[in-house]
């Protein structure tokens, strides 16, 4: 669709109001009432605002939610909760007989806007529940953005905005998902908000898997990286890594095989043996960078949801970022927590991320990456290949650049490089595009290079191309 062909946010809040078959609640908290404004100035709002609150004070929103265990009031939680509570009052108080043919909805954030000192950007939830038929179950839509603004009230016209697209959207995209997400950020750029985190549920979107929206909002750079459980839900980054020790292995997984096994295990387990590191304050996360899922510029759903479907079925976290550069996935660990970074990476990364070439853009060059990459609580722990001549290569005979040299050896001695001691040797003739390979074409052995239950979930789903 044309810019010349998107309605203006008037039109669309316009289009909802004369529909006579729409009708619902605004409760809005922490950044005005900038969605159902957007609804009552352009007229017609009688035929669709049933109700339209605001309970800012912290007293009044208990005592209308209840109290969360964590006492925090921007969460998904607390979003929930105010969509199930104002479900069940227009349920409870709009009587169906006349309005037989009414299909329900209830729009909700909760938001915190940046503050005085400038020190929080703003972050908040933002939810609708909707029917699209009234004799139908609900539908929901919930996400979570962050500001980019630096202003309060630039934020609230942002939220007004976002709010009026979702129920447009909502009501006249739902059967695509994926236009739903473009037609966020109608009249919006991403220079103002990042939508970070979205699912779908309810019957519309039944057959709709989140993963492959969470990959859209990462390919139109919406988000620099999304996170998803192995339920297949997306989850907040923000809170799934707030104050965690965090182990990253970086690969393309396509499939897992018995070499990133091992890899997983044992830096795992030198990980949990650092200082001050707990196993219940640490997440390890199976980390896939969007260029390992384009080819030819396109990105391949199909190979994206084997990947992700065997990973979850392991019951592993994914991220996928927009990070190429290891210094700039270092650096987002970085905004959520301070504790113990681990990054298991193979000798070749290695060898990669000490090559000037990479750092032409930056204006501190490699100096200024290395300085995000290696900052007090990283470490690396690598992971050792085979040379032509089947001989060992890890950290004590890598050889990296030759100006580079130095740097290397400063870095390694202050420990912030060590090997990964427990492996197999014969493990390292693994390559995941040869089993590929052999998988495709059907060949006998490939699954005794793959974990067990690996090998059975392929064959069971018929991932990557397994007939």
């Amino acid at each position: 669709m044309s810019l010349n062909n998107i309605l203006s946010i008037k039109q669309k809040a316009l289009q909802i109001n004369l529909d006579s078959d729409i009708y619902g609640t605004f409760a809005e908290i922490g950044a005005g009432q900038e969605t159902a404004r957007q609804f009552f100035r352009v007229g017609g709002a009688s035929g669709t605002i049933a109700k339209a609150m605001s309970a800012y004070d912290k007293s009044f929103s208990d005592d209308i939610y209840g109290i969360e265990d964590d006492k925090r009031y921007v969460t998904h939680n607390r979003l929930v909760k105010m969509l199930n509570h104002e479900t069940s009052l227009i349920e409870k108080r709009i009587d169906r007989k006349n309005k037989k043919n009414v299909k329900f909805f209830c729009f909700a954030n909760t938001v915190a806007t940046i503050d005085f000192a400038k020190k929080y950007n703003g972050h908040g939830w933002v939810g609708i529940r909707f029917q699209i038929d009234p004799k139908e179950k609900y539908n929901d839509i919930i996400l979570h953005v962050r500001f980019k603004e630096n202003n309060a009230q630039q934020q609230q016209e942002t939220l007004g905005v976002l709010g009026t697209n979702l129920i447009h959207s909502a009501f006249f995209y739902n059967q695509t998902p994926k236009k739903i997400i473009k037609r966020l950020y109608d009249h919006l750029s991403i220079d103002q908000v990042e939508i970070d985190t979205i699912n779908f549920l309810g019957p519309v979107f039944k057959n709709v898997d989140n993963r492959i929206l969470s990959l859209e909002l990462v390919k139109n750079k919406m988000t620099e990286a999304v996170m998803f459980g192995p339920d297949g839900n997306n989850i907040l980054p923000a809170a799934a890594l707030y104050k965690k020790n965090i182990l990253a292995l970086r690969g393309r997984f396509r499939p897992v095989t018995i070499v990133n096994e091992e890899m997983y295990r044992s830096s795992l387990e030198m990980f949990l043996n650092e200082r001050h590191v707990d196993k219940k304050d640490t997440i390890v996360i199976f980390e896939i960078t969007l260029a390992d899922l384009t080819s030819d510029g396109e990105i391949d759903e199909k190979d994206f949801m084997d990947r992700a479907k065997l990973l979850g079925s392991l019951g592993e976290t994914v991220l996928i970022s927009n990070y190429k550069e290891y210094y700039r996935l270092a650096e987002y660990f970085s905004l959520y927590t301070k504790k113990k970074i681990g990054l298991c990476m193979g000798v070749n990364n290695l060898i990669q991320i000490f090559d000037p070439k990479y750092y032409v853009s930056l204006s501190g060059g490699i100096l200024e990456a290395f300085g995000k990459l290696f900052f007090k609580s990283l470490k690396v722990y690598l992971y050792p290949v085979l040379d032509e001549n089947n001989n060992i290569v890890n950290s004590d005979n890598l050889k990296v650049h030759p100006r580079m040299k130095e740097l290397y050896k400063f870095f390694k001695f202050n420990g912030k490089v060590i090997d990964v001691q427990n492996f197999k040797k014969k493990s390292l003739k693994i390559y995941s595009h040869k089993v590929l390979e052999s998988i495709k074409k059907n060949e006998i052995g490939w699954e005794k290079l793959l974990p067990k239950a690996v090998a059975e979930k392929i064959k069971k789903f018929k991932l990557f191309g397994y007939e």
